[in-house]
């Protein structure tokens, strides 16, 4: 099991706060995907629904992208390896 958080580790209450506002993030998309299923489901205006999508694809980018930042950080704090730098580049794009 890996027990690296993907969060910053810069000191415990920024880690928490971090890991708080993706938390919220997330909780959003999951509302906003939510609402989506219901204009479907009600038959509602295509547009309303595309409207909400992507804001749930917003929500959920910059989620990934907070995940992934403090990620980098913890690299550079660690001077991280090739390998690592690699893999979070390899994360940071698959998001793209």
């Amino acid at each position: 099991m890996n027990t690296e958080s993907p969060l910053p580790q810069d000191d415990e209450a920024e880690r928490e706060a971090a890991r708080r506002k993706v938390l919220n993030r997330l909780k959003r998309a999951r509302g906003q995907l939510d609402a989506v299923i219901r204009a479907i489901e009600e038959e509602k205006e295509c547009r309303d629904i595309v409207t909400q999508l992507a804001a749930v694809n917003s929500a959920l980018q910059r989620a990934g992208f907070s995940i992934i930042s403090g990620a980098m950080r913890d690299c550079l704090n660690d001077d991280g390896t090739r390998e690592k730098v690699g893999e979070l580049e390899r994360l940071f794009l698959s998001l793209a």
